[in-house]
């Protein structure tokens, strides 16, 4: 609801599916300071679908819906497509050549082994394959970083293997996904 001191303007944009629809921006003016709140809404891109028939037993339909329901999805549609999309990206991520994006989180005492130096040299070595790095201090020996890589399957998984190998690295863990879907 507006009071009388606030007033609502629509500015129409572009209607393509990248863009807003609209922007509902609403304007408060208090005194000297004008206050301006945008509210954007976006239009999903719609793709055609096909429909196909999946039979479940009811204990296991259940159980499903009980885990999308925790999840959030609105839908058994999103929540299937979801799990099928999962499975061809995993499956995807095994072949060697294939290009992937993500993550190497470690954790390292750095006054073990030389580790700092190591990390250095092995990320320099893989300067093509990194995309950017960061290093927080948890104490006074312990950091935490984590290297943001996108790269060969191979040569990726590879580089995440040396760095969990140096002494010093207590814990790594590599997450990746496929660049092209």
């Amino acid at each position: 609801m507006l009071r009388s001191s606030e007033k609502r303007v629509i500015i129409e944009t572009k209607k393509d599916l990248e863009s807003p629809s609209n922007i509902n921006v609403k304007i408060i003016i208090r005194s000297s300071f004008l206050i301006i709140v945008p509210r954007f809404s976006y239009r999903r891109a719609t793709m055609p679908v096909e429909r196909v028939g999946v039979s479940f037993e009811p204990e296991l339909l259940n159980k499903f819906d009980m885990l999308i329901k925790k999840r959030g999805y609105t839908n058994r549609s999103e929540a299937i497509r979801d799990l099928i999309r999962k499975e061809i990206i995993e499956s995807g991520i095994k072949e060697e050549e294939s290009e992937v994006i993500g993550t190497l989180t470690i954790i390292y005492d750095h006054d073990i082994g030389n580790v700092t130096d190591k990390l250095l040299h092995l990320q320099h070595h893989h300067h093509e394959e990194i995309i950017f790095t960061t290093h927080i201090h948890i104490d006074d020996r312990t950091c935490l970083e984590i290297v943001v890589i996108r790269g060969q399957s191979s040569r990726v998984k590879k580089f995440a293997e040396n760095v969990k190998a140096l002494k010093g690295v207590e814990h790594g863990q590599l997450v990746v996904t496929k660049t092209l879907f």
